[in-house]
């Protein structure tokens, strides 16, 4: 019988629109988290893919020494594609000349992701047997001969390499590297016990089994093997992902406070609006447990068609959207199934969780409401309901992303909003008390209907606030990220790096850089040393503690270190000042941490069998992805002048400078340099390694380039999330404006009675919404800043400022925003005459 009445009463109710708001709240919710989830994963996965092609694989262990076979064997089972490649050095030779190198020989099926970039184009192909494919430098330094000598073989140059797809970026590596078979390492003899060898063993396949073997190998590996991943740190885009899915992230929680705040301020209309139809169900005579029935199959219902509905929104809005995406990143499907999930649960947790004060108060409205509707029941405490959004926010925030940094974030934010709006609510409401119905001007009824709507503002100017703030700081954060990147890799970002440059041939170097019309960034001086004390503890490495030792782990290699009298351009000074004393050094941050370093320590190394002492002066953040030289320990130039060292360099050289230069010492090329197959090759680079044999060229180009293809995705990202916030923001303001719209029907009625103007009533509803949109300006201000705060120190690792823009812009547009919407919102109201007013509020 109950269930045959709610039925039935839900249907009417669903005819004549009352649960339209409800409904819309929910779906909105469902659909923007869904829909969020799904494209943020979709986003999330195509770039971590795209940037997996810096390390040509998903996945890498890096061992000294072969790994167990069962290893591979866990692999194949889970499906997994894998290679193994094998680096080395060695020397080889081309008659009376000869050149350390790096060899890399690699399986069939390398490289798993991306391309081989040879200088002729890209390949996924191989070099043939007996042949070897060199790097562009290898050639101008041995004369571009047919052939050379590796150990006991001899190998065709077939091929120059531009890049490889896992060259990574690192300076201090400066062997020109060639590629061979691994099948052709035998050949050369080379390889014998004890010799020091990387074994790069590269895996590739979808992401659940790739967690599934990581889950299951990590954990055997020791301390000299290394698991590797775009996020490792390897990657020069690590950085950029991580900040990237951290957005992402963020995005989608904002979506769910959106929702919540929606789905609250919807459950709040929809009891309001059946007070007076509990009061008269109690009258005639139905129980408690009948009326909790009726509303909540109602609230089930509603609950259940909003997530069918927001579910279909959310898929179609994916649909959409990767129409629009590139090909590149469209192709990228992630499974359906977790957005799904989270949809659902979002709707029912948030739809239940946010519904049950409102819900309350309405189970308890009494039946002498029939006769004096200013009743409403039990005043139950605002902490229960406080205490039921929150814990629904929260819950839902930490279930999608898995980061308490990044929730209690936005429940802090919410929180502060919260404690805002209780303020000015408290004010309104004691500036309200005996305020009538001015009618003088415009303003005046404005502000008289602020104050005397206070508690019906104050839920208002939540919806309004909190999409206000969403879109602030999601902003913020896509123009500091977009910002960083941008000076991270600028348009004239140095493409080569010189290294091993000897003291004598800074000058001459210099005025060959002068002579080209170059421009070269600063010289660090760079010299290999290891750190073996920590205020006078010896360090211990990391197989020495594995084997039971006890002392504090050190950094068991040789470091490469600099001095200069003034702090890098990418580094950041945290603590202390910057070196000042013969006797002082400054620490890069993770090293400090990790070895437990601070202010004052005094710290020994080994330079050249010679002892060095020095005390820590000041610690430094350092932005490893930015393509610079970067180094653990900075020194003064007084503390090390008794070593020897050699330095490196960058500079930025155009397409122009490095094809058409003509002013190169050999006339016969006229200015173009020639290789062994008659190819014209870089002028000004072959005359610098003619002239300067001994100093390394690195080229990265090309990795500058493939780095600003992944940074234009991520950009691409953030500006498709920062759109679909807007539009759920805006789905927000649409539905807010809805609260009070019965009472604000009444009111029109009575003041057209009293025979005010038309142009008096429009001109008052919109003053009255402008001013609480630039009251919600204010507002999201405070709250933005405080959020942008928090995120900044705590999540991506910003510079922390000040919007002073915003305290102009946000509540002026929140008032253009909010009066447009209210006055559209009215526009039937305020068109309808006196009677149409009393017979539509009878």
């Amino acid at each position: 019988m109950e269930l045959s009445l709610a039925w039935r009463l839900f249907k009417r109710e669903l005819q004549q629109g009352q649960l339209l708001l409800i409904i819309l709240a929910i779906t909105l919710a469902v659909l923007s988290v869904s829909g969020l989830a799904r494209v943020s994963e979709r986003l999330q996965v195509a770039i971590t893919g795209q940037a997996s092609q810096f390390i040509a694989a998903d996945r890498i262990i890096d061992s000294p020494v072969k790994i167990d076979a069962a290893i591979l064997t866990k692999a194949e089972d889970l499906g997994l594609k894998h290679v193994t490649n094998m680096q080395f050095n060695s020397m080889v030779y081309s008659g009376d000349k000869f050149q350390l190198v790096t060899v890399r020989a690699v399986e069939t099926g390398y490289p798993l992701k991306g391309d081989i970039e040879l200088t002729s184009g890209k390949t996924k192909a191989l070099p043939q047997a007996d042949e070897i494919w060199f790097e562009t430098r290898l050639g101008g330094l041995l004369g571009y001969p047919k052939s050379i000598e590796l150990g006991n073989s001899e190998f065709v140059l077939s091929n120059e390499i531009s890049r490889l797809p896992d060259a990574g970026f690192n300076p201090f590596a400066s062997s020109p590297v060639v590629l061979m078979r691994m099948e052709d390492v035998a050949k050369t003899g080379v390889i014998q016990p004890g010799s020091r060898v990387t074994y790069l063993y590269q895996f590739a396949g979808d992401e659940a089994s790739l967690t599934a073997f990581e889950q299951s190998v990590k954990p055997l590996l020791n301390s000299t093997q290394r698991w590797v991943d775009v996020q490792s740190g390897d990657s020069p885009i690590a950085g950029a992902v991580k900040r990237a899915e951290r957005f992402l992230l963020l995005a989608s929680l904002m979506g769910i406070a959106l929702a919540c705040a929606a789905i609250g301020i919807a459950a709040q209309r929809y009891c309001q609006r059946h007070y007076d139809v509990v009061a008269m169900l109690k009258t005639f005579g139905a129980s408690a447990k009948q009326i909790r029935l009726l509303f909540g199959t109602h609230l089930l219902l509603v609950t259940l068609m909003g997530i069918v509905l927001g579910l279909i929104g959310g898929v179609l809005l994916d649909f959409g959207i990767s129409y629009l995406l590139p090909p590149e990143i469209a192709a990228y499907s992630p499974p359906l199934t977790r957005p799904l999930l989270l949809g659902v649960s979002t709707g029912l947790i948030s739809a239940f969780m946010f519904s049950a004060y409102p819900l309350m108060r309405l189970l308890a409205i009494p039946p002498l409401r029939v006769l004096q509707r200013q009743l409403e029941g039990l005043q139950l405490g605002m902490w229960l309901h406080l205490l039921l959004s929150l814990g629904a926010m929260a819950l839902l925030g930490y279930l999608y992303s898995q980061s308490w940094a990044l929730t209690l974030t936005v429940v802090a934010a919410v929180l502060l909003l919260g404690v805002l709006l209780s303020v000015l609510g408290f004010v309104m409401i004691r500036l309200g008390h005996s305020v009538g119905m001015k009618t003088t001007n415009p303003l005046q009824l404005a502000l008289a209907g602020l104050r005397r709507r206070a508690r019906q503002n104050a839920v208002q100017l939540v919806g309004f606030s909190a999409a206000l703030v969403l879109l602030l700081t999601i902003l913020a954060l896509r123009q500091d990220l977009l910002n960083e990147w941008q000076k991270q890799l600028p348009e004239n970002a140095p493409n080569y790096f010189l290294v091993n440059i000897a003291p004598d041939d800074a000058k001459p170097l210099n005025d060959f850089m002068t002579s080209k019309g170059i421009v070269a960034t600063d010289i660090y001086p760079v010299i290999r040393g290891r750190l073996t004390q920590i205020n006078g503890e010896a360090l211990i490495s990391n197989e020495q503690s594995d084997a039971g030792e006890k002392g504090r782990v050190g950094i068991s290699r040789e470091l490469n270190l600099t001095w200069r009298n003034t702090l890098p351009a990418n580094n950041e000074l945290l603590e202390g000042h910057f070196n000042q004393a013969a006797d002082e050094v400054s620490v890069e941050s993770g090293v400090a941490d990790r070895l437990g370093i601070g202010i004052g320590d005094k710290l020994t190394y080994i330079i050249d069998n010679q002892e060095l002492t020095v005390k820590v002066a000041s610690i430094r953040a350092v932005h490893w992805e930015t393509l610079q030289p970067n180094f653990f320990m900075i020194f003064t130039q007084e503390a090390l002048a008794p070593f020897a060292y050699t330095s490196m360099a960058s500079f930025y050289l155009n397409d122009q400078q490095a094809t058409n230069d003509q002013s190169t010492n050999d006339p016969a090329t006229n200015g173009q340099a020639l290789s062994a197959d008659g190819t014209p090759k870089d002028a000004v680079i072959l005359a610098l390694i003619q002239q300067f044999p001994t100093i390394s060229i690195i080229d990265v180009g090309a990795m500058v380039g493939q780095l600003r293809q992944i940074i234009e995705q991520v950009s691409l990202s953030l500006t498709l999330v920062l759109a679909l916030v807007l539009l759920a923001s805006a789905l927000v303001l649409i539905a807010q404006t809805e609260a009070g719209m019965a009472t604000r029907q009444r009111e029109l009625a009575v003041l057209r009675t009293f025979g005010a103007s038309g142009w008096l009533l429009r001109s008052a509803t919109g003053l009255e919404f402008a001013l609480l949109g630039g009251i919600a300006g204010v507002l999201a201000v405070i709250v933005a800043e405080f959020a942008l705060y928090l995120l900044k120190t705590q999540v991506f690792e910003l510079n922390v400022y000040m919007h002073w823009p915003w305290w102009g812009i946000a509540p002026v547009s929140g008032a253009l925003i909010v009066a447009l919407l209210g006055v559209w919102r009215c526009r039937q109201l305020l068109s309808q005459s006196c009677s149409e007013l009393l017979k539509a509020d009878s």
